[in-house]
């Protein structure tokens, strides 16, 4: 993909980032999902879609994450949230934004709203997953599982193909980031995009998200047959023409 850097945040942590800079634009701001990095088709189509508009354009790899330096078992929603305000403070500075943010990284979005309200000017959620850790990991896990993870400290949880190790450090903090009880009073255009066959996160999340913002104009936009990623092209472009009414 684009040209990657590394942006150095102490001596034993750097996060691997992407940014277009456009002199006096505005920013679109890219936050990924679990386990996830930049070497997918969204933020790949994001990029591509900033160049096009001449938006300036930032994306980063939360630690633990891509080639961000890190374990991922290390990290947490607080640590993943700090870092992206240090990118955003250092590249976006005092210029507005739009926030997409992608199944976890719509829960990380939220986070920032504490911090940069009066420069988000448009929030984009796709399969928006805000505190998942309880409510989609934690209270589905069997007495057995939760018993493992206290003991252990950590879960090897399969899904699919995939193993995710969720430790009891990830649970706990995720209890600290709750944003689900705190109203976002800004007047912005808010979208969340949705897959009808989402497997991962029920579209009742991204409902949870827009009652959130009582003085934003609002849209959720199901798609028809959608998954969680929504990566393929025909979904994509349903996401960026989203995109184009926000920035």
């Amino acid at each position: 993909m684009a040209n990657f850097r590394f942006h150095q945040i102490s001596n034993t942590k750097k996060i691997r980032y992407i940014s277009k800079i456009f002199k006096n634009s505005s920013f679109i701001v890219f936050l990924h999902g679990f386990m996830s990095d930049l070497e997918g088709k969204k933020p790949n189509a994001f990029l591509k879609f900033a160049k096009k508009n001449k938006v300036s354009f930032l994306a980063l790899e939360y630690s633990g994450h891509g080639k961000s330096s890190g374990k991922f078992v290390n990290g947490n929603i607080s640590k993943w949230s700090k870092e992206t305000s240090i990118l955003i403070r250092k590249y976006v500075k005092k210029k507005e934004f739009v926030l997409i943010g992608s199944s976890m990284g719509a829960w990380i979005s939220l986070n920032q709203f504490k911090i940069f309200k009066k420069q988000i000017k448009g929030f984009l959620g796709i399969g928006a997953a805000p505190e998942f850790l309880e409510n989609l990991m934690w209270k589905k896990f069997t007495k057995k599982m939760k018993e493992e993870t206290i003991s252990k400290g950590i879960y090897q949880l399969k899904h699919g193909n995939y193993k995710y190790p969720i430790t009891l450090q990830l649970i706990k903090d995720g209890r600290k980031n709750k944003v689900l009880n705190k109203k976002i009073n800004s007047n912005i255009k808010v979208t969340m995009v949705h897959g009808e066959k989402d497997e991962a996160v029920p579209v009742s999340y991204s409902r949870k998200v827009l009652r959130l913002f009582p003085k934003a104009k609002k849209k959720l936009n199901i798609v028809k047959k959608g998954d969680h990623s929504l990566s393929n092209k025909k979904w994509l472009n349903i996401i960026l023409k989203e995109l184009k009414l926000l920035i």
